[in-house]
């Protein structure tokens, strides 16, 4: 098991750009499959983007194509996502997901351990 804790959110402007970080202990993130899951109000909790066991794979949701980027600071055991060129519609609450396997999926009960969540508010 992996704790997971999340930081970075914010209140910003559309177009603005914010950077999240997920710190883990009781396990090196480095070998473990990371990902970044989000829910807004009155929504199902969406994938966002994820990183495989070393970085082998990266996968991003069609929302974040082009303005999110998910990358590791092993040194740090943290998994960051980059976000710019933040819309409205970006707004919610993200979370930072943990898993054993290998491969991304971009299915929330394929993951173990979750972070708290941290809000990000993108206003118009």
């Amino acid at each position: 098991q992996v704790q997971l804790v999340e930081s970075g959110g914010g209140l910003v402007q559309a177009g603005d750009s914010l950077r999240l970080s997920c710190a883990g202990s009781g396990r090196s993130l480095s070998s473990t499959t990371v990902a970044w899951f989000r829910q807004a109000p009155g929504k199902e909790r969406e994938f966002v983007a994820g990183i495989s066991w070393g970085a082998g794979s990266i996968s991003y949701a069609d929302s974040a194509k082009g303005r999110f980027t998910i990358s590791r600071d092993n040194a740090k055991n943290m998994v960051n996502l980059l976000m710019n060129s933040l819309k409205p519609e970006d707004t919610g609450v993200y979370y930072c997901a943990a898993r054993i396997p290998v491969s991304v999926v971009n299915t929330q009960y394929a993951y173990q351990d979750w972070g708290q969540g941290t809000q990000v508010t993108v206003s118009s």
